[in-house]
């Protein structure tokens, strides 16, 4: 069910990644530049980006090497370099806190020094790669296939996690370490299980708009590819603030584009995000027997049963037999669509309570997604 959000902003702070530039000088003597034998030798944007990959993962906080050729398009090249060196591994990019490049020699030979900072050590990465093995080894059961493992996956998260509203923790590794961490590391942990689960996802950089902050904040989440389709994963967004103890929001969990664009934008260009989870689901059910009680159990997790018209409530009676229903098996709560106004709805439950001596009702509700009718949650 949708859970009210509260005044805590969920931000991505590495949105100021600093970057310091140092332009060309006036030529040295080409002997300057080859003074010391022992720095390496590129001579294209690939090889510059191959030596800074290889040092972003070892954490390497200086790199220096001699560039060969037109040294007036080598501020662009290097620029191009590390984009290309960072997006190669979303990981690295996001754990990146600020980078700077300077480089002197003549117009055909540079010497290039680049100096790296990072959020998170070769050590703490380690400890996340261990963590996230052992993770999976408890939550992937054999016979699992991608739809389970993205639902364990986003529960664990979600569970073990609480939001930093101290706003100092930026990591995955803090989110394990600690329990807690910002966007940023709810994002770069479900990048690591995802992956590590053989789940292809990226993490998508961009604004949300929470409740109350018309103007929005920077925010990331995740883009997860499941049987040839993209879907939105924001595990952030399905964490109630402040922290509910075992309780799990879904209200964005693997949506369209333009599900997600309602609260969501991003200016990147990422994968078109564009088939509905619950036609994917009822596809499912109809196409794997095998997995038919897994689907059936995903469209009921994820309310996707509410958009069923046969379950509409409408009328006193209507709602009655759901309640007996729920409190013959023990239930003291009931979610249900509802077709009316919450005038409407008001007068059905004072019957409900009238009539049918439930005692006092509680409720709330809210619009259920892409239909004119409330989804509502009373307990009694």
């Amino acid at each position: 069910m949708k859970l009210s959000r509260s005044a805590w902003l969920k931000l991505l702070l590495v949105g100021t990644l600093a970057v310091t530039v140092a332009a060309v000088p006036e030529p040295v003597e080409l002997s300057d530049v080859y003074a010391n034998s022992s720095k390496a030798v590129v001579k294209s944007v690939s090889e510059i980006q191959h030596k800074l990959l290889a040092a972003m993962n070892s954490r390497e906080s200086t790199v220096r090497f001699v560039y060969q050729g037109q040294t007036k398009s080598l501020k662009a090249q290097l620029k191009e370099a590390l984009d290309q060196a960072m997006e190669s591994d979303p990981y690295i990019q996001y754990t990146i806190a600020s980078y700077s490049y300077d480089y002197r020699g003549t117009s055909s030979t540079a010497d290039v020094t680049v100096r790296l900072s990072y959020r998170e050590t070769a050590e703490q990465t380690a400890y996340v790669n261990r963590k996230v093995k052992e993770i999976l080894k408890v939550l992937l059961k054999p016979g699992m296939n991608d739809h389970e493992k993205v639902k364990v996956i986003n529960d664990w998260v979600i569970l073990n996690l609480k939001y930093d509203t101290s706003l100092q923790k930026y990591t995955a590794y803090d989110g394990l370490s600690s329990g807690s961490t910002v966007c940023q590391g709810y994002s770069l942990l479900t990048y690591k299980l995802l992956k590590e689960a053989g789940i292809p996802n990226k993490i998508v950089e961009g604004t949300a708009y929470a409740e109350g902050n018309p103007g929005g904040q920077l925010h990331a989440w995740n883009l997860v590819l499941l049987d040839g389709k993209w879907y939105h994963l924001d595990t952030t967004w399905n964490d109630p603030v402040p922290n509910r103890d075992g309780e799990i929001s879904y209200t964005y969990y693997l949506l369209t584009d333009a599900q997600m664009e309602k609260d969501h934008i991003w200016i990147k260009t990422y994968p078109k995000a564009n088939t509905l989870y619950r036609n994917t689901l009822s596809t499912l059910v109809s196409e794997d027997s095998g997995k038919t009680k897994v689907y059936l159990k995903l469209i009921k997790d994820l309310e996707y049963h509410l958009y069923e018209k046969k379950g509409i409530v409408r009328t006193y009676g209507d709602l009655q037999g759901k309640v007996k229903s729920a409190s013959k098996a023990g239930k003291s709560e009931l979610l249900f669509r509802f077709d009316g106004k919450e005038t409407d709805l008001l007068v059905v439950l004072q019957d409900l309570q009238r009539k049918s001596g439930v005692g006092s009702i509680r409720y709330y509700h809210s619009l259920l997604d892409e239909t004119d009718d409330l989804k509502v949650h009373i307990s009694w």
